[in-house]
């Protein structure tokens, strides 16, 4: 199946690229890795497009040229995805591997504009599709609340955590808010 641009309502995470060797894994082997020291809240979206930063030269620096859906996402250690580097100075450190579909290329690049740095960007792919630089893909406002509520109802989805109580078991209000969130 031939994946598509992102639908308008689609939930995209712009994220930084950090090498070509990256982007290169990326598009052969089909995914993409995000420390979890640095990781957003959120990692479950439909959508990742890649900022590549100034490590991509000046043909390629600051900008944002490609996008791949999300598959999922597991929790590995630097060692297990990179076999070669177990005495790394981070070969313990904890990585969610997101798995994408096919590297795509958008068909009109969005420029860095004024950003040049930064990590992970919430958007919406109907944001991305009218982007010029970095600064268009902002959700404000009301547009922003729905977004985040998406992005709450997706994450909660890709955990499939649910508590399911008997009807005559009581909990405390105060606990079941603190697990949940609700109320």
């Amino acid at each position: 199946m031939m994946q598509s641009y992102p639908e308008p309502s689609s939930i995209v995470l712009v994220a930084i690229m950090p090498t070509r060797k990256d982007l290169e894994i990326a598009r052969v082997l089909g995914w993409y890795r995000i420390p979890i020291r640095t990781a957003p809240k959120i990692i479950h979206v439909d959508y990742l497009c890649f900022y590549q930063p100034a490590a991509f030269g000046p043909a390629g620096k600051w900008r944002v040229e490609t996008f791949a859906a999300m598959r999922g996402s597991e929790l590995v250690q630097r060692k297990d995805l990179f076999k070669d580097e177990a005495d790394h100075p981070r070969a313990n450190d904890e990585y969610y591997k997101v798995q994408l579909g096919p590297l795509m290329m958008l068909p009109k690049m969005i420029q860095a504009g004024v950003w040049q740095r930064f990590t992970f960007l919430y958007t919406t792919g109907e944001k991305l599709q009218h982007a010029e630089e970095l600064k268009d893909l902002v959700v404000r406002d009301e547009e922003r609340i729905t977004l985040w509520r998406s992005l709450r109802e997706k994450a909660q989805a890709a955990d499939g955590y649910k508590v399911e109580l008997p009807d005559d078991f009581y909990l405390d209000a105060e606990l079941l808010r603190l697990f949940t969130g609700s109320f």
